[in-house]
């Protein structure tokens, strides 16, 4: 199988929600294998495709704030997109034989890549039960199989199943924690069941860096991994499915 690493630019909510669902459109349609790796500009909140957005967060303050929002294609809760690294993996299932294999196998490629920026990873105990999109912001309990340091969660992730192909993106927090989501669904900012890079190696780590070590562990862990920009073959998908993370009716459906 061919992989493709793309480290990209900065975009809009919208745009990077439209590549993500272009590259699995074409991970379904012609086996494509795709590991992007991007940021977010401007920062930009993130809900969950099922998540109930209307009732959960200050809608008011949300507008007051100018904040940028976006439905994402996969499921799971709130994230707030600011100084981080996100990642992304659309790929055939048969990479890694299902959903759940390739929940594990890709939060172990995270965990090495952190060790090698002085971090020491785990990974969440299967048995952690999955919080369902009523239980309040994504970082605010691990999910069995994601990465822990120091007992704290440091990558939030969401699957889409489509077709024969998956798409599995989260966030890397780097330098920011989700005290923003916190605040905007009214829950205290005591006991945060999460914390930035930075601050749990003693150290800044630049989107760089991160983008660095975690190509370097992809290129060791997966099969042919070549660094290439956004293929053409996705132009049109990314056209289709910008429509719809554009659409404030799609991000507020609920």
């Amino acid at each position: 199988m061919h992989w493709s690493l793309l480290v990209d630019d900065a975009r809009p909510g919208w745009e990077n929600m439209a590549i993500d669902s272009a590259l699995l459109d074409l991970a379904d349609t012609d086996g494509s294998a795709f590991v992007r790796l991007y940021r977010w500009a401007p920062y930009c909140l993130s809900f969950g495709r099922h998540e109930p957005a209307r009732r959960r967060y200050d809608g008011e303050r949300i507008r007051a704030l100018g904040l940028d929002c976006v439905r994402r294609p996969t499921g799971g809760r709130a994230v707030w997109h600011a100084r981080e690294l996100t990642y992304a993996v659309a790929a055939p299932l048969s990479a890694f034989g299902g959903l759940a294999q390739a929940y594990h196998a890709l939060h172990g490629l995270l965990a090495r890549a952190l060790r090698t920026l002085g971090a020491a990873p785990i990974l969440a105990p299967r048995s952690s039960p999955t919080p369902g999109v009523h239980s309040g912001p994504c970082f605010a309990a691990p999910v069995g199989g994601e990465v822990l340091i120091d007992g704290l969660k440091v990558v939030g992730s969401a699957q889409l199943r489509q077709g024969d192909a998956f798409l599995q993106h989260g966030s890397v927090l780097l330098d920011d924690d989700q005290s923003m989501v916190r605040g905007l669904a009214g829950f205290t900012q005591e006991g945060a069941a999460e914390a930035p890079l930075s601050r749990l190696v003693g150290r800044g780590v630049s989107f760089q860096e991160a983008a660095d070590a975690i190509a370097g562990t992809a290129r060791e862990a997966l099969p042919v991994v070549e660094t290439t920009s956004l293929p053409e073959a996705a132009r049109d998908g990314i056209s289709r499915h910008a429509e719809r993370f554009r659409s404030v009716e799609w991000t507020w459906q609920r």
